[in-house]
């Protein structure tokens, strides 16, 4: 699935990117140049950056899921204490 950016995050990303070239690149890219170069940032990088951010997330809440059993987990039929038996009329 390809990444999107809304309108306004991809104008910000783009500005982002343009004072980051002239920053630290001393570099000053066009219009163009800076959504060539986002493009191929969500294209070639993005991806992996979403997968390791879902594996992440999988991995958290499988520990706790883990951790929801061993937190809740209420012993059953605990009224009546063991070693004592049911009186039938």
């Amino acid at each position: 699935m390809a990444i999107e950016l809304s309108k306004d995050d991809q104008h910000q990303a783009l500005t982002s990117l343009g004072r980051f070239a002239e920053s630290e690149l001393e570099v000053e890219l066009s219009d163009i140049q800076l959504r060539s170069l986002l493009q191929y940032i969500l294209k070639e990088i993005a991806p992996s950056v979403r997968n390791k951010a879902l594996a992440d997330a999988q991995d958290f809440l499988r520990e706790r899921l883990a951790d929801m059993v061993a937190t809740l987990d209420e012993p059953e039929f605990v009224y009546w204490p063991k070693g004592t038996s049911v009186r039938r009329k």
